[in-house]
């Protein structure tokens, strides 16, 4: 009888489609409180600045401050805290910092021009962006690696001023979070969080910069604050529950499979786990791997009740139909355990990252392969993609019309605005056509 740790699906079945649907499904459920709070928290900092950060700060995470640069922790604290850890932890992040950088370092774009045959040269002129801010959970939810995937990234990028969002609730500091940052190069660093932080860094206060873009992960507040603020600055998305889909051939060890989608399930209750496989045997293999191991996990309520909602062990005809459900899904990681990842990896359209050939564990893209972690959620990398050093800069157009090409250009130009009833369009371009071409 099917354990009821973990959902079993049979993509033959009549109701496959539909049960697949129900797993899927993400409702984040009623939203109208938090809206609420981050409407009143990010029009009271737009309003007061500092002061209101001060409160909320206060207010949420129980730190009590009278002033603004109480909450600033300038590059001496960084660098204390980066002395202060176990050396192990400073070698690790380290490497791991290095390992961004390299990987990063290989989206770089350059600007670029080209003469067309009227003599007019066009081109793009890629830029970084001046200032970013980076959120980070902080207290005991800390995440340094994801301070590393960011900020690293944007300093690859070439922005110059990175600036980093950490709440300290109750007053509590990971000094891990400030190592990070130290490596990673932020330039300045706050202790808040929450949408107040959205809040400063999207308007700016008396203490804090105004930012071009904000990046990092958070909880439902500093979400919602995110997706509001958008359009005033960029963002880099909003983010869902961590996903892993494993496409399984059946050559990979069953604990090693287990494992896998446990660090998934451990990250919270709504996480999702799905291995997808044409092996009857595996499945239920891999189906007594779980039910040995979850016991083992500190994690382990939390990855049970990610397993027993959200998971599930689906058995496939094929490779090519595990594929086909896999696009369908479009991941945010997807593991190709498989003898031959190169044959499948042509027919995957849709995956934030793909980790190919059953050595190559997510856990190691999340923390130091090298690429990034940041990743679409919830179905979103059908249309978007891993956070890059693309995500740091923008592209400005550039046209530079000789007399030649400018007298060209606007006979069309002329015709085009004209049909659009646009006057001074057309006359402008009118202006600069050349007497003998008329």
């Amino acid at each position: 009888m099917p354990s009821p740790l973990i959902n079993r699906l049979h993509s033959t079945d009549a109701n496959f489609n539909t049960e697949l649907s129900t797993l899927l499904a993400w409702d984040e459920g009623s939203h109208e409180h938090v809206e609420a709070v981050v409407k009143e928290v990010l029009h009271d900092v737009r309003a007061r600045g500092d002061e209101a950060v001060l409160e909320y700060t206060h207010k949420f995470d129980k730190l009590a401050a009278s002033n603004m640069s109480q909450l600033v922790y300038g590059q001496e604290r960084l660098q204390q805290a980066l002395a202060s850890i176990p050396a192990q932890e400073r070698e690790a992040l380290e490497a791991a910092a290095t390992r961004i950088a390299q990987y990063h370092e290989h989206q770089q774009q350059q600007s670029w021009r080209y003469t067309d045959t009227m003599g007019n040269q066009l081109g793009q002129k890629v830029t970084p962006m001046d200032r970013v801010g980076v959120y980070a959970p902080g207290g005991k939810a800390a995440y340094p690696s994801s301070v590393l995937m960011a900020a690293v990234t944007a300093k690859v990028a070439g922005v110059s001023d990175v600036v980093l969002v950490t709440p300290t609730p109750g007053g509590i500091v990971n000094e891990t979070v400030l190592a990070a940052a130290a490596i990673a190069g932020v330039d300045s660093m706050y202790t808040i969080g929450g949408a107040q932080a959205v809040a400063a860094l999207a308007y700016g206060t008396e203490t804090i910069p105004k930012v071009d873009k904000i990046v990092g992960p958070g909880n439902m507040y500093v979400a919602e604050a995110k997706r509001a603020v958008f359009g005033t600055v960029d963002i880099d998305m909003i983010a869902g529950p961590s996903e892993i889909l494993i496409i399984s051939d059946g050559t990979a060890n069953p604990d090693w499979i287990a494992m896998d989608l446990f660090s998934q399930a451990e990250h919270d209750e709504v996480a999702q786990a799905i291995l997808l496989t044409h092996d009857s045997a595996h499945l239920e293999a891999v189906q007594q791997s779980i039910e040995k191991l979850l016991p083992t996990l500190a994690r382990s309520d939390i990855a049970a009740t990610s397993l027993r909602d959200r998971g599930a062990l689906i058995l496939v005809q094929d490779l090519a139909e595990a594929v086909e459900v896999s696009n369908r899904i479009a991941p945010e990681h997807l593991e190709l355990a498989v003898a031959d990842p190169e044959a499948l990896l042509p027919n995957i359209r849709h995956a934030g990252a793909i980790f190919m050939g059953v050595n190559t564990s997510e856990a190691l893209g999340d923390y130091c392969a090298g690429p990034n972690h940041v990743l679409p959620t919830s179905g979103t990398a059908r249309f978007s993609s891993p956070l890059g050093v693309y995500d740091f800069q923008k592209r400005s157009s550039i046209i530079y019309c000789s007399a030649q090409g400018a007298s060209d250009l606007g006979k069309t130009a002329s015709v085009l605005a004209r049909s659009e009833s646009l006057e001074a369009h057309a006359r402008s371009a009118e202006y600069r056509i050349l007497s003998n071409d008329q």
